[in-house]
């Protein structure tokens, strides 16, 4: 298998890759999100009254997302930076993407087929063990594989089949509401679309750069280096992390809890929810098609900040809509806004993390990012759950938006301390060695 020659940890590679190539890097993003867009987005929302009351609801999403996502926490980055090091005759990545995509249909078929809470908890752990263990080697690719000149460009991308993967995801769960209420095949019909996306991933995307040597290491020592201390020495680093849980925290507000807020603070029933979540779902979609490439484009005008805190904007005001929203149609300007600003930010947040991360390190840095992506649900929920539960009527939904508002301008705030230099642009020469040179302090 051809293989990417190897690289310092400061240099990027150099070959330009074709669009085919490119669109193959992201695609797998659809696939994995869809899992999530339509578990996160409908059919726990949708399901969970029936399980455990309608009073229970928002304390039980809150608590069954956290529990999930404590697995995903501790396996995207160890199993990420476990790849680093792996040799095998399909490569450093694809092994673990195979075995995780086929894990997660078995999976979705146990929660599809489950009718208590324990169960659906118990397999939404495994399905978060399986597709982590998938996706943290999955992230290493872009810093493996894509140059600088079109780094900008593949975050986009990955950005839209992000975006994509989720509204989907939500759009074909959405027709359970059509089916009575019952979402086994929409449930077990997203890991099919995911385990297709992988089959893609492994097949058509060639190999990155050569394994880093383990030197001696075991296993065991080299799942434990994900979760070293020198990882907070890379500064910006921990900073653009925190932002991103935030900023993130932010969409998944909305995310996790819009079908309750149509329920409780407009007073939709089953058959207006599922047109209007479909059609926000399409707008939502066509609003991430729109704003990628430009922002993207933007950003390497201007800056990648620049365009996150535009991001952010857009956000709060789409937010602060959804709290005062008397209509759908109303909130439908509001959704518009914070897929904007979620667009926006998923197209540039991707390059600015690949900028400045260790090249040679990138499936332990990029897995450790997940903290923030997966942490950005239970944060939502641990805030919205208890209000839907204490706030009575359409006062809970209405107040979670303004929690989601909050949360994009503490997104916005620690991003400043961020340095957006490349990290190959801060290399000096050293009496003949290559060595990073010291960031300015924010």
């Amino acid at each position: 298998m051809e293989t990417v020659p190897p690289e310092s940890d400061a240099n990027r590679p150099t070959a330009v890759l074709p669009w085919t190539q490119l669109l193959q890097l992201s695609i797998y993003w659809l696939g994995i999100n869809g899992i999530w867009g339509a578990l996160d987005g409908v059919v726990l929302q949708a399901r969970m009254p029936g399980i455990v009351g309608e009073e229970g609801t928002g304390i039980a999403l809150a608590v069954a997302k956290i529990l999930a996502v404590l697995i995903a926490i501790i396996v995207q980055p160890t199993v990420g930076s476990i790849s680093d090091y792996t040799m095998s005759r399909w490569g450093r990545r694809k092994p673990y993407i195979a075995i995780g995509a086929t894990l997660d249909v078995f999976f979705l078929i146990g929660i599809a087929m489950s009718n208590s809470f324990v169960a659906i908890v118990a397999f939404l752990i495994l399905l978060q063990f399986s597709s982590n263990f998938a996706q943290g080697p999955f992230q290493g690719y872009v810093p493996d594989l894509v140059p600088a000149k079109q780094v900008g460009t593949a975050s986009a991308l990955v950005g839209v089949m992000t975006v994509l993967g989720v509204i989907g995801g939500q759009a074909f769960a959405y027709s359970g509401f059509l089916l009575g209420r019952d979402f086994t095949l929409p449930t077990i019909g997203v890991g099919i679309i995911e385990f297709s996306t992988a089959m893609g991933t492994i097949f058509w995307v060639r190999e990155g750069r050569k394994p880093k040597p383990r030197e001696g290491k075991s296993w065991k020592a080299i799942a434990l280096e994900a979760w070293g201390t020198d990882i907070l020495r890379e500064r910006s680093y921990v900073w653009l992390v925190a932002s991103r849980l935030f900023i993130l925290a932010g969409v998944g507000v909305i995310y996790n809890l819009n079908v309750l807020y149509m329920e409780r603070s407009l007073g939709l029933n089953d058959s207006d929810k599922s047109l209007w979540g479909t059609l926000a779902s399409v707008l939502i979609g066509v609003s991430i098609l729109v704003v990628s490439i430009p922002s993207a484009r933007l950003a390497d005008r201007y800056g990648r900040k620049a365009v996150i805190y535009a991001a952010c904007v857009s956000g709060i005001v789409g937010m602060v809509i959804l709290v005062m929203s008397p209509v759908m149609a109303v909130s439908m300007v509001g959704i518009l806004l914070v897929a904007v600003g979620a667009g926006s930010f998923l197209a540039v947040d991707w390059a600015l993390m690949t900028d400045i991360i260790p090249k040679a390190a990138s499936g332990r840095f990029m897995g450790m990012s997940n903290v923030a992506t997966a942490s950005a649900g239970p944060v939502a929920l641990i805030v919205g759950g208890p209000l839907l539960t204490f706030l009575p009527g359409a006062a809970g939904p209405r107040a979670a938006m303004a929690a989601g508002a909050v949360f994009f301008l503490l997104g916005a705030l620690l991003l400043r301390p961020v340095d957006p230099r490349r990290r190959e642009d801060n290399v000096v020469a050293d009496g003949g060695a290559r060595v990073l040179e010291p960031l300015p302090e924010p």
